[in-house]
């Protein structure tokens, strides 16, 4: 009997190892990759982004499309040049280095990325706005979506002038080709008089010859 519970023991905490073992290598196959946290921070921004614009009462304007659109890309920017990704076989992390410290921002594992809640979110990208480097970048996005914004402008003035062209070009065709055919209509016009009139000597003519040889 005593056997038969050793065995029986065994066999569990092989069992509970097996299934140990299956966790890990199901975390380590499904774990995210550096890209899906970037992804999953940046949804997360935007969420925040948005809920920020709303509670402080701005409409879907184009300028506070324009205004979030700065803030999200210069975040963007910011985690491209400060994210660092540690890998751990079984999960992952992403974090940044402010004021020395490293500060987690999401945890990766099961095909997920948890990242943190509104607050903490709130708080770890105040801290990140304070930095004269993220001001810079800011900066800089601000400049890009200005020359982005000038730029579409530029080419839709280029494509409604284009349009206007083509309208002028086409108006010419169209006033030519009415011209031709009222020079057509014309010409048949005096054809058919001129004919007319050959008509009307022709009969004079033969009438003049009936009197004749009545």
């Amino acid at each position: 009997m005593q056997r038969l519970t050793n065995q029986y023991g065994k066999m569990k905490k092989y069992l509970a190892l097996i299934i140990v073992l299956l966790v890990a290598v199901l975390m380590a196959l499904t774990k995210p990759d550096e890209q899906q946290h970037k992804d999953a921070m940046m949804a997360a921004i935007k969420e925040y982004v948005d809920d920020e614009a709303q509670e402080r009462g701005f409409g879907n304007t184009v300028l506070t499309r324009l205004g979030k659109n700065v803030v999200n890309q210069a975040i963007k920017t910011a985690l491209n040049a400060k994210l660092k990704f540690d890998d751990y076989i079984i999960f992952n992390k992403s974090y940044v280095r402010l004021d020395g410290e490293d500060q987690m921002l999401s945890v990766g594992m099961f095909g997920h990325v948890f990242t943190f809640d509104k607050d903490m979110l709130k708080e770890k990208l105040e801290e990140a706005t304070r930095t004269k480097e993220v001001e810079k970048l800011q900066k800089e996005a601000a400049k890009d979506e200005a020359r982005e914004l000038k730029r579409q402008l530029k080419e839709e003035r280029k494509r409604q002038k284009q349009i206007a062209k083509e309208q002028k070009r086409r108006e010419k065709e169209a006033a030519k080709e009415a011209k031709r055919k009222a020079k057509e209509a014309e010409k048949a016009a005096k054809e058919a008089e001129k004919a007319a009139r050959k008509a009307e000597k022709e009969a004079r003519r033969q009438a003049k010859e009936a009197a004749k040889q009545s």
